[in-house]
């Protein structure tokens, strides 16, 4: 990695030997094998559109359609110097402030780490960016691809976030959103909801893959020879069905309250009538409370597989 020494001039460098391991690694749940109706594993196998033949993967060649139904190839040979072509060196081009960084850009994450010789200039760009508040972008070329880089610090290290390009994110304003205006009242008592439900900070340990566990278990009922009983699938609500906004927001903000109540013993010395505050749910709306029927909002992810690369001057 070389990165400039002082000011905006680049006649200065600084190496920096460093490694890069890997931040993250897939959990994309549990695999099945497909078998044979008598139980028996079954071959993948790749067959030529034209003949029907199998053709095997020794004989296999890449090529890129540039019109349809017509390639240029390229062999192995070709495709081994495009990758030789690239350099493992990761010039930094400039600083910026660490949160100017949409997370929306963020790819695949790496931790860096000095290699030999590389503590002291490592530690002092760690610690000038973090004294900054500014994080690092630079070019990285791999594998015949360029690629744009942030290197933020961190408190034990400094973290190496690919990024993404500008055509590879999609705009919002691409979905033309029509904004549609909220009462004093609304946002008041969403406000309300959300300091309800308000932790200092995330915790990642206190969420797990609850269908990863589901699905192992059930596969654990499988081998001990017991019946699996599936459970019943919740019913989803229309999506396009008209709801009273403040009847759902007072429903939302009743049902916290509820969770965070104290415990009866707690509650029986705290039973002293007080006054209503002034921002209560009964102050700020006098409708008649109803019945609201919600659906939880699900959000499928999914995420490619861990790569370990090594980044060395």
């Amino acid at each position: 990695m070389r990165a400039p020494e002082q000011g905006s001039s680049r006649a200065w460098l600084v190496s920096i030997p460093v490694k890069l391991y890997s931040a993250t690694e897939s959990a994309s749940g549990v695999g099945f094998n497909l078998l044979t109706p008598e139980g028996g594993r079954v071959k993948q196998q790749y067959i030529s559109e034209a003949t029907g033949a199998v053709v095997a993967r020794a004989d296999m060649k890449k090529g890129y359609e540039f019109e349809k139904g017509q390639f240029v190839v390229f062999a192995a040979d070709e495709l081994k110097a495009l990758e030789e072509g690239a350099t493992h060196v990761v010039e930094i081009v400039s600083f910026v402030p660490e949160k100017s960084v949409d997370p929306l850009y963020y790819d695949k994450a790496y931790f860096i780490a000095p290699d030999k010789r590389g503590g002291k200039p490592y530690s002092l760009l760690q610690q000038a960016m973090r004294e900054s508040e500014r994080c690092a972008l630079a070019k990285w070329s791999y594998k015949g691809k360029t690629r744009v880089v942030q290197i933020r610090p961190a408190e034990d290290g400094m973290v190496f976030q690919q990024l993404l390009f500008a055509d590879e994110v999609r705009a919002l304003s691409d979905l033309h959103i029509e904004p549609v205006t909220v009462s004093d009242t609304e946002l008041k008592l969403a406000l309300q909801i959300i300091d309800q439900v308000s932790e200092d900070a995330y915790d990642p340990t206190a969420y797990e893959d609850e269908e990863k566990k589901r699905i192992l278990e059930a596969i654990d009922r499988k081998i001990a020879g017991k019946q699996i009983v599936s459970p019943e699938a919740p019913v989803e609500e229309s999506g396009g069905q008209v709801i009273d906004l403040m009847e759902a927001l007072r429903a939302s903000l009743s049902a916290s309250k509820a969770k965070r109540a104290p415990p009866a013993k707690t509650a029986a010395k705290a039973a002293a009538p007080k006054k209503a505050p002034v921002d209560d749910v009964e102050a700020l709306s006098a409708k008649p409370r109803r019945p609201v029927k919600r659906a939880a909002p699900r959000v499928d992810v999914k995420e490619a597989p861990p790569a370990k690369v090594r980044a060395r001057k």
